[in-house]
């Protein structure tokens, strides 16, 4: 799975929000300063080559669909984030987090408690 530029990565979050849509409604959806209708096409356009969506034709537009569920995106960047940066390691990245005061103690009760629920 190719990773996606972070232009992709914004489009891409709003198709998995809606669902199934056109690139039009997709377009409509995104918030702040909006970039270009041609651009926005031209990126769902390479999300369809990257294979993250799934088009067809009707009329003459395109109604679009995910390719691939967000969370498997998810999980396949963060395993090669832990990867990359932390030695494969999700204690390192925790340990990381924790230095960072990013977790406080209470968050990190918190991750315990949905650990040990999921057992």
């Amino acid at each position: 799975m190719e990773k996606l530029t972070n232009q992709e990565e914004k489009v891409m979050l709003l198709i998995w929000e809606k669902g199934e849509g056109t690139i039009r409604e997709y377009h409509e959806m995104s918030e702040g300063p909006q970039m270009p209708y041609t651009t926005f096409a031209s990126i769902v356009k390479k999300l369809q080559r990257k294979g993250y969506l799934k088009m067809r034709r009707i009329g003459t537009t395109y109604l679009c669909r995910p390719g691939i569920k967000e969370e498997d995106y998810k999980s396949n960047f963060m395993s090669g984030f832990i990867r990359n940066y932390f030695q494969n390691s999700y204690k390192e990245m925790v340990s990381f987090f924790a230095k960072e005061e990013k977790l406080s103690a209470k968050d990190l009760e918190d991750i315990l408690k949905i650990i040990e629920k999921q057992k």
